[in-house]
């Protein structure tokens, strides 16, 4: 028996990969996507093959995230419940794509994951398997009464690492959870289970990585130019960036003013109700100047039906169905919408704000001769044709209210 896992090497995925191999005999294969952890990725290898596998794939896939996964879904205007920018929902289906791929590729029989039987990410993690490679089977350990059984919390998978000498550094008890890629940080658990605590206090100050705290952002504000090309960000102050390097510029310069904070109560896709906090500092000036892109350039009725589409859109994201046909035809219409998305937004960042500072574009559908409240030289609008526009419009109106005064309703 041959199993990928996807490891973080951490201390469940650490657990993890010793038991499944112990439990099924299995020769086990440890897969970690580089997505823009940083610094969490040193020595991954070799710990990897110390707990136990057989084979290490350690891949750079922040490029293939940041272009194919993190900007469509930017271009839809994707945010979850109005809040979340899905900085972890949308990491699921790359690695789980890659993981499949490896697994093929390694004529392997199943594959196997670390997220807990009450989390999004498992429904994420085995909705693309069974989109991509429906004849793999998937070993979800949280999910096995015995599993749990034997590890009810952390001191006994500690215990258990010290029993066989699995080099991991937990603590039986940590203030909060972490889970880091390039588009977001995102904290929750222990402290933060309740949510009476307020995470911008200064004594949590030091759980942030990404930004700083708009108090203690710089005094000056900041300016910038994000060019835009069908609805993608591709430059920065005239330099010309590819995806990665986009992300990366507006993570240093939101995260430098104090932007992209976001403490909510999200609704899991099991039922439950979960606390977090994120920092996204790029991806929130990603959207913001997105939004004022399509506001000069986007058609009003293509531009309605598109933001009707969001919640949806957001919820396949969210839920896991990134390859799920109708995510596919959703897209399709969103890339449509965004073909004249095209032209020049300035930002100013101050404090935790992102302000518009302009925008401009050779396809702007804004002229200034029909919007003025001055004469139109054009004469491309009669202000007398208001007035057969409203009466028409108020018709439905005017019997309605008719029809309620001959019954008495006094609304």
């Amino acid at each position: 028996m041959k199993v990928v896992l996807a490891y973080s090497g951490g201390l469940d995925t650490s657990v993890i990969l010793s038991w499944i191999k112990e439990k099924y005999g299995a020769e086990m294969i440890a897969f970690c996507a580089d997505i823009g952890q940083g610094e969490e990725l040193k020595g991954l290898e070799k710990k990897a093959s110390k707990t136990g596998a057989s084979k290490v794939y350690i891949e750079d896939l922040q490029e293939e995230f940041a272009r194919d996964f993190i900007f469509p879904m930017v271009r839809a205007g994707a945010v979850y419940e109005n809040q979340y920018f899905l900085g972890t929902s949308i990491a699921r289906p790359l690695i789980a794509k890659r993981m499949v791929e490896i697994a093929r590729a390694e004529k392997a029989d199943c594959v196997a994951h670390g997220a807990t039987g009450k989390g999004n990410d498992q429904v994420r993690f085995e909705l693309t398997a069974a989109s991509l490679a429906p004849e793999l089977k998937v070993i979800a350990p949280w999910r096995d009464a015995t599993f749990r059984d034997q590890f009810p919390g952390r001191a006994e998978m500690i215990r258990y690492c010290e029993a066989k000498r699995i080099q991991v550094q937990a603590t039986a008890k940590k203030p909060y959870s972490m889970d880091r890629n390039l588009l977001h940080i995102s904290f929750e658990a222990g402290i933060l289970e309740d949510p009476w605590l307020d995470a911008s206090a200064p004594e949590h100050k030091e759980m942030y990585k990404l930004s700083v705290s708009p108090e203690e952002a710089p005094d000056k504000p900041e300016y910038l130019t994000l060019d835009f090309e069908r609805g993608d960000g591709m430059a920065i102050n005239g330099r010309r960036l590819n995806p990665l390097g986009v992300l990366k510029t507006l993570n240093r310069l939101g995260g430098k003013h104090g932007i992209g904070r976001v403490d909510l109560v999200e609704n899991r896709y099991v039922g439950m109700k979960s606390r977090g906090v994120y920092e996204t500092p790029g991806g929130a000036i990603l959207h913001f100047a997105h939004r004022q892109m399509e506001s000069l350039t986007m058609d009003r009725e293509v531009m309605h039906l598109r933001d009707s589409l969001i919640p949806k859109y957001a919820e396949l994201v969210y839920y896991g169905y990134w390859f799920s046909p109708e995510r596919l035809a959703l897209q399709a219409l969103v890339n449509d919408s965004q073909k004249n998305v095209t032209g020049t937004v300035r930002l100013k960042l101050y404090k935790g704000n992102i302000i518009t500072a302009g925008r401009k574009s050779p396809v702007s559908l804004y002229s200034p001769s029909i919007a003025t409240m001055e004469a139109d030289p054009t004469k491309s609008y009669n202000q007398d044709d208001a007035t057969g526009f409203i009466r028409l419009n108020a018709l439905r109106l005017k019997v309605a209210a008719q029809l309620n005064a001959s019954k008495g309703d006094k609304r």
